[in-house]
């Protein structure tokens, strides 16, 4: 539901909401402009009265004086039977340029109060605010919910593409849009007479005046006990009519002053609600508030990425969806099945996942029912398999499709010849991966159910995985599965190899770093050190990732492969010869990034691991201090970027470098005399790693999943003196794994 709520009426309003952000964001420049450009006396430098009569020696025909909330003070007055009006200088009274409002500006904020429709326009802009109120206060939730609660607005985020990006927008400026759109509702509410509109107040006239000589306007005393500060307008009397009066409109009021004595005549003044609804107008505009207006400048900025980010994230959860009606995706009811598949998703991506596991066992004649986790039944009379597909949602929760599972667990009654799978979605770089999966296949083992398979768990919408998953699905139940779904097809560019380094000695694995360049007219796409190059090798349809070793500054696209046995892709690439093509595409990676500013990195790979690694170093031209622990095979054999290296420490790049070697053979026996990991290493420098951490470093990881497992142990075992953990580190931003 509440997605819903942040979904629809963000489709349905788009338009006017970029409409009104973007002009609302040039607007917002005007009040810095206009504050720039006024001269504004000090409180309790300059009276009204004060500057009323160095206006009249300037403009003997002045007719009013007006100054606006940024302090700008103007001057209307007839001349040669013409109306004119200057911008003057406050202390002085004296013209500092004709005042023509800009035309463009004019168009500009006609557009944003009306879409140039007049009333109409006004009531749809008025109506889009509201709009706005409801898609920032669902959207925060949303958010929330997410990111497993309120305290984790306050730390760095994780995942990737839009979603990452449409979240830090949100945080940044959902507090500015929700004060535009709050403001910007009432003020339209005031304008159609939903509330009484009390920001102007009119004194009674007069009904009778001294009719004495009038007196110089700087002599009046309700004028001289006034500051400039206070002043709205000042409308003169009409010369050589004794019976005229000076009106004012002031801050706190309006009424008007008898031109012969000074003295109040009547005097009206302004009611806390209108005060309170002149700040509400100062809050939309920033007139007066400068420094605000340019945050909710900046915030408005930030609509169209959001519309943007949101849009295709709608999109893409509607492209992922099924139809879930048993004529459309069961061929039979769920008493006649023989294989339940349950989905638990938030985005509908995981149901991309189900139904090419639904073909695969129907293909093989198996009977599917497929359904969400919310519709478990109570009893599967014929069931055999039950396989669970769910993604988490925020710190460990159900997604949408999910929430009444456990619940509904406790009166399932399932046979005894029923065994289960359960498989989870997620993404490594979130404390909670996978954790909702965790407890349902938990729950399920409480529920004394057998397990058929134990736990997978995909990062990252992983076809790879997947696939494995389904692999080891068919050797347990015997059923051919051959899974390919892969639920963000990319389109492909066409690389050609120019330079190849390979390393290893025979009985070691072969591995080689790989340079490319785009393929004859083409320029490269865009990425960084850290990103992941998918490649599906030929007669196979799901991509392989491999790490970036190269930016695109650098020319070339290089990665690090390590040949694996019976690897297709890895296989595929070193076989390749110089001048051979493969077809890749960009996934990008941000969250594997070395983090802006000069605190230590601390680089810690393992084999081809160290491809993305050398790349940070690479472009590690501030020289800020980065060091790097490196575990390979054999010195002799697969020291991978070893010049590089050399050459990184002399000119600073580098700060330092440990390596360590887990197969050094003796020259004599040609036995393996040293074992040597990159944990090792570690624990053999973990005052200075401790050090560094204490300073602030950050810890970026890439190799095999073993490998890392150890790191993460070696470093708990050096921070348990600081009483922190990987963990801590990880929620901080300041250990990252590119895992594999």
């Amino acid at each position: 539901m509440l997605r819903k709520l942040h979904g629809l009426p963000s489709l349905a309003v788009m338009l006017f909401i970029i409409t009104l952000a973007c002009t609302g964001a040039v607007l917002s420049l005007m009040p810095t402009f206009h504050r720039a450009a006024a001269m504004i006396p000090a409180v309790g430098e300059v009276s009204v009265a004060t500057l009323a009569q160095h206006v009249v020696t300037h403009f003997p025909q002045a007719e009013r004086i007006e100054r606006d909330l940024s302090g700008e003070v103007i001057v209307h007055y007839q001349l040669d039977e013409k109306s004119h009006a200057d911008l003057v200088n406050p202390l002085t009274g004296e013209s500092i340029a004709p005042y023509q409002p800009s035309a463009v500006m004019v168009w500009v904020k006609d557009l944003h109060r009306s879409f140039l429709l007049g009333d109409t326009g006004r009531m749809m802009a008025g109506v889009t605010a509201g709009f706005m109120v409801l898609i920032c206060l669902s959207g925060t939730f949303l958010l929330v919910r997410r990111i497993g609660g309120w305290k984790a607005l306050v730390k760095p985020f994780k995942g990737k593409g839009g979603k990452r990006i449409h979240s830090e927008l949100a945080r940044f400026a959902v507090l500015g849009l929700l004060l535009s759109s709050l403001t910007g509702a009432y003020m339209s509410a005031l304008r159609f007479g939903v509330f009484t509109d009390h920001t102007y107040v009119e004194a009674e006239f007069p009904n009778a005046v001294s009719g004495g000589q009038p007196t110089s306007v700087g002599s009046l005393a309700a004028l001289k006990t006034m500051d400039l500060s206070e002043l709205r307008e000042l409308i003169f009397s009409v010369p050589d009519d004794a019976q005229d009066v000076y009106s004012v409109t002031a801050r706190h009021g309006a009424g008007f002053v008898d031109q012969s004595t000074g003295q109040w005549l009547s005097f009206e003044p302004l009611p806390e609600s209108g005060a309170l609804q002149q700040w509400v107008t100062k809050l939309h505009t920033g007139e007066g508030l400068w420094w605000l207006g340019l945050i909710l400048g900046a915030s408005a900025l930030t609509v169209p990425v959001l519309s943007y980010t949101g849009a295709r994230s709608w999109w893409i959860r509607r492209r992922s969806a099924i139809t879930q009606t048993n004529s459309q995706t069961n061929k039979v009811s769920f008493e006649q099945a023989d294989t339940i598949i349950l989905v638990g998703s938030e985005g509908n991506i995981t149901w991309g996942f189900a139904r090419d596991l639904q073909a695969n066992l129907c293909k093989a004649g198996c009977r599917v029912y497929c359904a969400e986790m919310n519709q478990l039944e109570d009893y599967y009379p014929q069931a055999k398999r039950l396989f669970i597909l769910t993604s988490t949602y925020g710190n460990g929760d159900a997604p949408s499709s999910a929430h009444n599972f456990l619940t509904k667990l406790g009166s399932f009654r399932p046979d005894q010849t029923l065994q289960f799978a359960v498989l989870g979605f997620g993404d490594q770089q979130f404390s909670q991966f996978c954790q909702y999966a965790l407890d349902v296949d938990a729950a399920l083992q409480n529920k004394g159910i057998a397990r058929l398979h134990s736990v997978g768990l995909i990062n990252r919408g992983s076809s790879a995985q997947f696939r494995e998953w389904g692999n080891d699905i068919a050797d347990v139940t015997g059923i051919p599965l051959a899974l390919t779904h892969n639920p963000l097809p990319t389109p492909t560019a066409k690389l050609t190899l120019i330079d190849r380094e390979d390393y290893g000695l025979e009985g070691l694995a072969a591995t080689s770093i790989f340079r490319f360049s785009a393929t004859g007219k083409d320029s490269l796409p865009f990425f960084e050190a850290g990103d992941l190059l998918g490649i599906v090798p030929p007669g196979d349809d799901v991509a392989r990732f491999y790490s970036l070793a190269s930016s695109t500054s650098d020319g070339v696209l290089e990665i690090c492969v390590r040949k694996q046995p019976h690897g297709v892709c890895s296989g595929y690439l070193h076989g390749l010869i110089i001048g051979g093509g493969i077809e890749g595409f960009i996934r990008q990676n941000p969250e594997f990034r070395p983090a802006l500013g000069s605190n230590p990195v601390i680089l810690i790979g393992a084999g081809a691991g160290i491809g993305p690694l050398a790349g940070f170093i690479r472009k590690n031209t501030q020289r800020n201090p980065m060091f790097l622990y490196w575990g390979g095979r054999n010195e002799e054999a697969d020291f991978l970027y070893q010049p590089d290296l050399g050459r990184y420490l002399e000119d600073h790049r580098l700060t330092g470098l440990q390596t360590a070697f887990s197969q050094v053979k003796s020259q004599a026996t040609d036995q393996i005399t040293e074992k040597t990991y990159v944990q090792d290493k570690l624990l053999q420098d973990q005052t200075a790693v401790r050090q560094m951490l204490e300073q602030g470093a950050q810890i970026l990881v890439c190799g095999g999943r073993d490998m890392a497992a150890g790191v993460a142990q070696a470093i708990n075992d050096i921070l348990k003196p600081l009483q922190i953990n990987v963990d801590s580190l990880k929620a901080q931003g300041r250990y990252l794994e590119d895992v594999y």
